[in-house]
């Protein structure tokens, strides 16, 4: 049996990111529209910058409320990913120049950084081909929760899992099929990496037959939560 099995959250969560992402997603309501989404949660600059990291996206999600396929669409879907992109990669970025991880899961750490970085330079690439502009990278700060081995596992899978919820939620919603191939290609990697991080926390690496799905509003209540992005 893992060591992790028995870890109290307090332990692999001392600054309480990983709870405060939690609740902050059960507090969005099936009912809530974007606009009103942001209006709840977007603070000033003293606060966390969801609004400001995602401005264009959300302004574009905003005006496609009905559901209705189009470019413009993809381009905010894209910029949406764009955004979840740059804070897995900041994260794994960070853990391995901090060096401070033991060598199984700093090679982890390596890896899925570099796979990351992939899909930054991959949806920074596209977004102009479709005549888009990529939002710019936020500033984060992730309270220590990539400086040593059980926070890093756990604020891991908790990002994977989230990232992998995220791009199915907007398979329905892509337009051109370009893009649905490249948001494919992407969320199965996602999914290997929450597998691999499920695997060394002596976890089942697929603990079911499906993999849920993740509304914006839902996925920006945990970014929200983790209080991951400061600027």
């Amino acid at each position: 049996m893992s060591e992790y099995n028995n870890l109290q959250l307090d332990e692999i969560d001392p600054s309480g990111a990983i709870t405060e992402s939690l609740e902050a997603a059960q507090d969005v309501t099936a009912g809530q529209t974007r606009a009103d989404f942001l209006k709840k949660f977007a603070v000033g600059a003293s606060g966390i910058a969801i609004a400001g990291a995602l401005a264009s996206p959300a302004g574009a999600l905003a005006q496609n409320v009905s559901g209705t396929n189009s470019t413009k669409q993809d381009i905010a879907i894209l910029n949406y990913a764009l955004t979840l992109e740059y804070l897995e990669q900041a994260f794994y970025v960070q853990a391995v120049n901090a060096k401070k991880l033991n060598s199984r899961n700093a090679y982890f750490a390596k890896v899925v950084a570099s796979h990351e970085t992939a899909h930054v330079k991959a949806l920074l690439a596209t977004i102009p081909k479709l005549g888009g502009k990529p939002v710019g990278k936020p500033k984060f700060n992730f309270r220590g929760t990539n400086g040593n081995d059980k926070t890093f596992l756990a604020t891991s899978l908790a990002l994977e899992e989230t990232g992998v919820a995220a791009y199915l939620g907007q398979v329905t919603r892509i337009y051109n099929d370009a893009v649905l191939k490249a948001a494919g290609s992407i969320v199965t990697i996602e999914a290997r990496h929450a597998a691999w991080v499920r695997t060394i926390l002596g976890l089942n690496p697929a603990p079911k037959a499906f993999d849920g799905s993740r509304t914006i509003n839902g996925t920006l209540a945990i970014v929200k939560g983790t209080k991951f992005i400061v600027g």
